[in-house]
């Protein structure tokens, strides 16, 4: 018997993706609203083909939902520089919306996928936007009694990733040119975490003690780039060969830490068992060598 009804908005992405198939095991009924059809969606998941500005779209397919996740939106950093008006378009009327349609047909709570640029002053407007739609969620829960999680994902990595995610695209330079073009000083940290790992805590959040909480998801393994770049190439058999470019891209990322901004407290949550990063890696090189062999056979 499937439990609550929960919508993913933004489930044919990747970490949508990965929540979605998370809450399918776990029993709830699934239903996955994109502007384009899941590769991924199992036979368990219904899929709904809609704009996240269509307010009649997203009632219907919200009428009766419990739990509202909200993936959708651009998500890279250098996308969002190029395109300042469709991120902020996207990213924060696409939630106002969903926010305001959950109101009126009753969900209980909204997941926010957030991200750990709210913290600081880099990230352009992308991190604007996750500032913006944050107060806007806090604002709805104070007069509306809308409640809320906010999901503050640290870097995020493993199967389904974009080709513009930063280990995905490392992994993919090393395998398919032997050598890596990386744009910082090879001293940057970050806390990387698989996707689905990140999607476990996703779901585990809809007990009662994250209710109305900001919650930083973020991995146990910190490396930096430099060290990344070398498990990269040690578990590809490929000498190192690595090109440190310093331009003026440092300014749209943090380097050691990205708290600078303090928004809500957060409450940060890791997992107790997690996929290792270099397993993880290592199935990285394995998916981009299958897609390599695949298009010389085609």
């Amino acid at each position: 018997m499937l439990m609550d009804k929960v919508v993913v908005i933004g489930g044919s992405g990747f970490l949508g993706s990965h929540t979605a198939d998370e809450l399918t095991r776990r029993g709830f009924e699934v239903v996955i609203f994109d502007k384009t059809e899941s590769h991924w969606r199992s036979g368990d998941q219904e899929m709904v083909v809609g704009n996240i500005l269509d307010r009649q779209a997203l009632q219907s397919v919200l009428s009766g939902a419990k739990y509202l996740y909200h993936f959708a939106g651009v998500a890279d950093i250098d996308e969002s520089i190029n395109r300042p008006f469709d991120t902020i378009n996207l990213n924060v009327m696409g939630a106002a919306t969903a926010l305001d349609v959950a109101r009126l047909v009753g969900v209980e709570r909204f997941i926010y996928a957030s991200t750990m640029y709210v913290y600081s002053p880099f990230g352009s407007f992308y991190r604007a936007s996750k500032q913006s739609v944050e107060i806007i969620i806090e604002a709805y829960q104070e007069h509306y009694g809308l409640d809320y999680t906010l999901l503050r994902f640290g870097s995020l990595y493993g199967p389904r990733a974009q080709h513009w995610n930063g280990l995905r695209k490392y992994v993919s330079q090393v395998v398919k040119t032997g050598k890596v073009e990386y744009f910082g000083t090879g001293k940057e940290r970050r806390e990387y975490i698989h996707a689905k790992d990140a999607a476990r805590l996703s779901v585990d959040i809809l007990d009662a003690k994250h209710r109305n909480k900001a919650i930083t998801v973020t991995g146990p393994q910190v490396l930096t780039s430099s060290e990344l770049i070398e498990l990269i190439f040690e578990i590809s058999g490929k000498r190192t060969d690595v090109t440190w470019i310093e331009t003026e891209r440092e300014r749209y990322h943090y380097k050691l830490t990205p708290y600078r901004y303090t928004p809500k407290e957060a409450h940060k949550l890791v997992p107790e068992e997690f996929v290792d990063l270099g397993e993880g890696v290592l199935k990285l090189v394995e998916e981009i060598n299958e897609e390599m062999n695949s298009e010389m056979e085609n």
